[in-house]
């Protein structure tokens, strides 16, 4: 047959598009043409596929060659079609014995040799060849990647012509078992390692528990890193769909931030204060995700708030709300989930001794105001709570066995407990309600509502800031195991508007 028709994956966003590689000889002058709106790395295809096909002994029809990748309007990029080119190619001049193309969907790219090579965003493809019931033919190097796709047939091949001889009913693929899909890991620090700061790690705890964002304001030396580090020490543990979501964030953003080896383990994302506004959000010609999407279903921690540019932070805003993130181009657009939990820590001034009793602060109130202002309000406005960390006595000597501190495991159980409750109740976490959501599921009675009102007017809080506090009087009832939220809720909740009060 002079006409051969494969299937495929395009790669937009995290979702994998279904793309048909037709292939067509025809009479005429020798030549391949490739067109659906290919990209440069598409259109170099022909020159690898070329070579892979003659030093795997196939011969290279001397006929006009045209290559359709539907839909025409959808762009192509990457390496990902050489592998159904070659086979479409095989195919359409007879080299192949009728192969059940419709069964397969082929993504790799050729080496001259013709070897397979990996490709990146393998798991959304995955994902989609599973849904559309067809098996899935890779590279070596990306099944352990697709293996996280329970109900797939996944198909390894590490050259052109073990794929050619699996399709002719020669030798068939090995079928990649999912058996060995990697636990779910928790070698996190413990906070059993932080000593002292009750308010702190109470407000950690309250943070875990309704996924609530939190900003630590306090002098250097204090843990406000070492706390946040141990942030995903005490989260619950992700669910298969959040896993496979923040995977395929990995996945398609490049092979090195993807592991299988981290499967089920929430990510912890720490960018420095340098990062570009294009770094924490993504971006690109191709637009790539960022940091807040790389922290999806985890944690991003920004130490040292005030020293990032004004104009990265303000990024923030719309994806504190939305939890997702559109990036927008001349000619393309991508939309990336970034429902991330924001944990940020900060100095109380620029020498970072104000209110420290054990040193003296020289700052100036223009410095301190200056300082402050780095963060703009409808930002500080967003995050949930602002807990003040103050210096500890430093106690010396301390044995390993002489700790008294809570561990993790123990924190972790009460927040799942409180997760559970949510999820019960309203289908989500607390930080997540919105709309009547609220209204619903967060009742306040008389004496809160009061307390509520003289908070407002002395503090002068936003309807936003409001929300914020009886969300995370929501929580703090559901750590307690309580069905109604009491005014000493509402009353721990209002503590934690740490900024507000200044």
């Amino acid at each position: 047959m002079s006409l051969a028709i494969l299937y495929s994956r395009a790669q937009e966003g995290i979702q994998a598009p279904l793309v048909t590689v037709e292939v067509h000889l025809s009479n005429g002058l020798p030549g391949l043409s490739i067109v659906g709106l290919p990209e440069l790395a598409v259109r170099e295809s022909k020159d690898r596929v070329r070579g892979a096909l003659i030093n795997s002994q196939f011969e290279f029809p001397a006929r006009r060659i045209t290559i359709n990748l539907a839909p025409a309007d959808l762009p192509k990029e990457g390496g990902r079609f050489d592998l159904p080119i070659a086979l479409g190619i095989l195919a359409a001049s007879d080299q192949l014995a009728k192969p059940p193309l419709s069964l397969y969907e082929f993504s790799g790219e050729l080496a001259l040799s013709g070897e397979l090579r990996p490709v990146t965003g393998i798991l959304p493809a995955a994902l989609a060849a599973r849904d559309a019931g067809r098996s899935l033919v890779l590279p070596e190097q990306n099944v352990a990647e697709a293996a996280l796709v329970s109900g797939l047939d996944n198909h390894p091949a590490g050259h052109l012509l073990e794929v050619c001889s699996h399709l002719n009913g020669i030798q068939a693929l090995p079928l990649y078992e999912n058996d060995n899909i990697p636990l779910p890991q928790t070698a996190h620090p413990d906070m059993a390692d932080v000593h002292g700061q009750p308010q702190a790690r109470r407000a950690l705890e309250i943070s875990a528990a309704g996924a609530h964002s939190l900003l630590y304001i306090g002098p250097p030396g204090t843990g406000k890193s070492m706390l946040a580090a141990r942030l995903p020490s005490i989260l619950p543990p992700m669910s298969e769909t959040e896993a496979l979501e923040s995977a395929a964030i990995g996945s398609v953003a490049n092979n090195k931030v993807f592991q299988p080896s981290l499967w089920r383990q929430r990510p912890f994302r720490a960018p420095h204060h340098t990062a570009s506004a294009v770094a924490l959000v993504g971006g690109g010609s191709n637009p790539k995700p960022g940091e807040i999407s790389l922290a999806h279903h985890g944690v991003l921690f920004l130490d040292e708030l005030p020293e990032y540019d004004r104009h990265v932070l303000e990024v923030l805003r719309e994806p504190l709300e939305n939890g997702h993130i559109t990036i927008s181009r001349a000619n393309r657009q991508a939309d990336y989930p970034a429902r991330f939990q924001l944990i940020a820590a900060m100095n109380p001034c620029p020498c970072g001794h104000l209110g420290d009793g054990s040193q003296r602060c020289n700052c100036t109130i223009e410095q301190i105001t200056r300082y402050r202002n780095r963060i703009s309000g409808p930002l500080l406005d967003r995050i949930d709570m602002h807990v003040e960390v103050p210096r500890q006595p430093i106690q010396i000597g301390r044995r390993h066995d002489q700790r008294t501190e809570e561990p993790s495991d123990t924190i972790r159980k009460r927040v799942i407990l409180a997760r559970e409750f949510q999820l019960e109740r309203q289908g989500k976490t607390n930080q997540a309600l919105e709309g009547e959501e609220i209204e619903r599921y967060i009742q306040l009675d008389s004496a809160s509502i009061k307390l509520l009102r003289r908070a407002i007017d002395q503090l002068g809080l936003s309807m936003r800031a409001y929300h914020r506090i009886i969300k995370v009087a929501r929580t703090v009832a559901d750590l307690e195991t309580c069905l109604n939220i009491e005014t000493r809720h509402v009353s721990e909740a209002i503590g934690y508007r740490r900024l507000d009060r200044s």
